[in-house]
């Protein structure tokens, strides 16, 4: 095969995952407003806890047909994956009940930086200038389009940094974990999701309770709520898979820069289905210039010298192929 052949083909590969990770995000988030808003069921964490659930009984159930192959990863990087996940989603539920939607949504955006510099301290990437200033209209479109009022206070303060970092250190893991390893993505999630769905669902009444002062046992179970809550868990295998599958095929970076994409997308498809209040010529104008930004980077990136990684290595097994998306082996935004 030519090597203009397989770039092609890595191209429309790494398209038809971003367009599952983005139909899938965009699907769950619409799906769970509607339950939460709709339903009343708030229990954040737990519900969390049922979409990795039924995460590791799928991959359980292509284990045992052998449409995943066995492999081993140290139960110590596991656990370590296992904190910055759930330390990511406990405390973006924390960060947005203690801080005002303005700053939740600066420090969404931080995450991009902090990302940056993850790169650049453990795997010695260096970006061009091109590749800087997308990112920085990236940041300056998105938050010109969703951050509006802005307090902190200092626990709401500390509860969005540990937020922060904990995303961006699990979303760097997935992408360590798949190139040391050579694992695929529903490989990496068969060995990670048992150990979040058992933590989330141990911690997460507890925690929803806190949270919201609400038991998820006293909830009002109806048909539709419980058939909403299947919806939502079977929507979440596919993005917790795109989420594997994108960041293993590009990085965490690329994979924030282009998730906010997606919260463009749900900004717009929430005007169409919960009505256009707040729909403004301020809000237009910062998608316009997100978009602006994110087709910037993915032409900046892409040249030579955009975005390289100098001098980095780590000890394999063997050299992982990412031309193609793993089959036998991907989450605003977090699930």
């Amino acid at each position: 095969m030519s090597s203009e052949t397989k770039g092609d083909r890595k191209a429309t590969l790494d398209a038809a995952s971003w367009f599952f990770n983005v139909v899938t995000s965009v699907g769950i988030i619409l799906v769970n407003k509607a339950l939460m808003a709709t339903y009343g069921f708030s229990f954040a964490t737990t519900l969390t806890g049922l979409h990795f659930a039924t995460t590791t009984l799928l991959t359980t159930i292509l284990k045992s047909m052998g449409y995943i192959q066995s492999s081993h990863i140290p139960l110590a990087d596991i656990i370590k994956f296992v904190l910055f996940a759930n330390f990511s989603i406990v405390g973006m539920n924390v960060s947005l009940m203690w801080n005002s939607v303005g700053f939740y949504q600066i420090a969404k955006l931080s995450m991009i930086p902090v990302s940056c510099f993850l790169e650049v301290v453990l795997d010695n990437v260096r970006y061009s200038r091109d590749t800087k200033l997308s990112i920085i209209l990236v940041l300056l479109g998105v938050s010109v389009c969703t951050v509006t009022d802005v307090s902190v206070n200092t626990k709401g303060f500390i509860a969005a940094a540990i937020a922060v970092w904990s995303t961006a250190l699990q979303q760097y893991y997935v992408h360590f974990l798949q190139r040391k390893y050579s694992v695929g993505s529903f490989n990496l999630l068969g060995h990670t999701a048992p150990a979040q769905a058992a933590s989330l669902l141990l911690v997460g009444p507890f925690m929803d309770y806190w949270l919201t002062n609400k038991r998820v046992d006293a909830y009002n179970y109806g048909l539709t709520s419980i058939l909403f809550i299947i919806l939502s868990c079977s929507i979440a295998v596919g993005t917790n898979l795109s989420q594997f599958i994108c960041i293993g095929r590009f990085t965490a970076v690329t994979f924030q820069v282009l998730g906010h994409m997606k919260t463009i997308l749900v900004l717009f498809l929430g005007f169409i289905f919960f009505g256009k209040e707040g729909l403004n010529l301020q809000v237009v104008l910062g998608m316009l210039i997100a978009i602006m930004g994110m087709v910037w980077y993915g032409n900046a990136s892409s040249k030579p010298g955009g975005k390289e990684r100098r001098s980095f290595s780590i000890p394999t097994t063997k050299t992982p192929d990412y031309s193609a998306v793993p089959v036998s082996a991907e989450p605003d935004e977090k699930v």
